[in-house]
């Protein structure tokens, strides 16, 4: 189904609080790409995104501070507040949907170290999940995949179509009410998501995907920095 009086804007929910225990417990939203914080460009993003409305941060609580430093030394406006997450991530995501404003007819949640996401893919996630309720940034699978022996776990077992395989990223944007029962339902089940489309899955509502590319990559090791500074680089360049 389709809203077609529902306002074309979103709050976004920017999550923050990952533990960072592969890039030697140092927080991966505050590493530094050609001198600026990771978190930063993610935020820009948003900022400069037309239909996002209002950006809400939930990060680790000891680095709460760190996000209101970069509202003014970055000038982010629509940077609406700063809270501190969950115990899971899934907890981060409940606290920051509960934070978006009740005229919201759409939210968006993305990992900050999603840093490489632009304004005109949001957008056109955004564009899809007006259309179908519940959309994702998304790029389809180049790898073979296979099915690993559970007993010996070193032995292959075939493998599933890759032609249908894509690889799931963020923003993931939804209908807020729909997102809402889908989360609150999780809750009263103690439905563990992998991910936000997940918690639509298990309620009987598919996503939407949106091919982003492979530049959208989440930064987790000491490699993606030096893959993301390096894709920066050559956007600089392209200018």
């Amino acid at each position: 189904m389709t809203h077609l009086f529902a306002k074309k804007q979103f709050s976004a929910v920017v999550l923050a609080g990952g533990s960072s225990s592969r890039m030697g417990g140092i927080s991966k939203q505050h590493q530094r790409l050609l001198g600026t914080p990771v978190a930063v460009y993610t935020l820009r993003s948003f900022e400069h995104c037309p239909e996002c409305t209002e950006i809400i941060v939930v990060s680790k609580a000891d680095e709460c501070p760190l996000f209101e430093e970069y509202r003014t030394e970055y000038g982010f406006s629509k940077l609406k507040c700063v809270l501190p997450g969950g115990k899971s991530r899934q907890e981060s995501a409940f606290i920051g949907m509960k934070a978006i404003d009740e005229k919201s007819s759409y939210i968006a949640i993305h990992d900050a170290a999603r840093c490489l996401i632009t304004s005109e893919q949001i957008s056109k996630v955004f564009a899809a999940a007006y259309r179908t309720d519940a959309a994702t940034a998304a790029c389809p699978a180049t790898d073979t995949v296979k099915f690993v022996s559970a007993s010996m776990k070193t032995e292959t077992e075939g493998q599933p179509d890759r032609s249908r395989l894509w690889n799931m990223q963020t923003p993931q944007i939804f209908y807020a009410d729909l997102y809402r029962a889908a989360a609150y339902t999780a809750a009263e089940k103690s439905f563990a998501a992998t991910d936000d489309c997940s918690l639509l899955e298990s309620v009987g509502f598919g996503c939407t995907v949106v091919d982003c590319g492979r530049e959208n990559i989440k930064i987790t090791t000491p490699i993606d920095l030096v893959l993301a500074e390096a894709i920066l680089s050559a956007r600089q360049k392209g200018e």
